[in-house]
C-alpha cells in the first residue's frame, strides 16, 4: 500500500523552455528505502521539494494516504507527515542533540541518539561543536522523533568521510525496514544507490526505475 504518490506531475520554472518533470506518476511504501539518482541539474532536489510540500507542482496531484496534500495544506503536510534531513542538517546550533530532538516530540530521550551511534560524552554539547557525522546522526534521530512516515533526504552523506557514510546509509535502511517507514533519498553516491531497495533515475524530465 503506497503511502505517498505522485500523479501526473508536471514542474516547469517560469523562464524555462522545458519542463523539469514531464508528466510523472509514481507511488512509495512503508518500508522501503529508495534513492533518486540522475545527473546534476535533472530536477532530484525539485521532486524532493515537491514531495516535501515545500513547492507547488505546475500540474498534477501529490497524495498522502490517498489524499491529495493540498486538502489538509502544504503546512499541515510538512508538519505531520515527512520530516526533513539535508546537508546541512537544519539543526539549531545553540541546543544540544536532545533540545534538538524535544522541538519535534517533547518525550524524546537520550535512547535514541544512542541508537543513531552518538556517544553518551556528545549529547550536552551543543550541535555547534559535533563533527559532521555526528550532527547528521542527531538530524536523523531526529527525523524518527518526528513521527512522520516518511522521511525524505536530500545527500544525507554528501560531507561525510567514507566510513561515516556508511554508517549512516545503514542507519537509514535500518530505520526504512525496521520502523516501517518510507525513506526516499536523493544521492549521488554509488553506495548509497546500492543500498537501496528501489532505484529511480530522472532523466530528461521522466522518472524511470532502474
Amino acid at each position: 500500500m503506497s503511502i505517498i504518490s505522485l500523479k501526473n506531475i508536471n514542474y516547469k520554472y517560469p523562464e524555462a523552455t522545458k519542463k523539469t518533470l514531464d508528466n510523472i506518476s509514481h507511488s512509495f511504501s512503508k518500508g522501503k528505502f529508495y534513492a533518486i539518482v540522475g545527473q546534476s541539474g535533472a530536477g532530484k532536489s525539485t521532486l524532493l521539494s515537491l514531495l516535501a510540500g515545500l513547492e507547488e507542482p505546475t500540474n498534477g496531484t501529490i497524495l498522502f494516504n490517498g489524499y491529495d496534500i493540498k486538502l489538509n495544506g502544504y503546512s499541515y503536510h510538512r508538519k505531520n507527515n515527512i520530516s526533513l534531513v539535508f546537508q546541512n542538517y537544519n539543526l539549531i546550533d545553540y541546543l544540544t542533540p536532545l533540545e534538538n530532538l524535544k522541538l519535534v516530540d517533547k518525550k524524546a530521550t537520550d535512547e535514541t541518539l544512542l541508537k543513531m551511534g552518538l556517544k553518551k560524552e556528545h549529547m550536552n554539547k551543543n550541535v555547534l561543536k559535533l563533527s559532521g557525522g555526528q550532527a547528521q546522526r542527531v538530524a536523523i534521530a531526529r527525523a524518527i522523533s518526528s513521527k512522520a512516515p516518511v522521511i525524505l533526504a536530500d545527500e544525507p552523506t554528501g560531507n561525510l568521510d567514507s566510513k561515516t557514510a556508511t554508517d549512516i546509509i545503514e542507519l537509514l535502511k535500518d530505520i526504512a525496514h525496521k520502523e516501517n517507514k518510507c525513506v526516499i533519498i536523493v544521492t549521488h553516491s554509488k553506495k548509497l544507490e546500492q543500498a537501496a531497495d528501489i532505484v529511480l533515475e530522472l532523466h530528461n524530465g521522466k522518472l524511470i526505475e532502474k
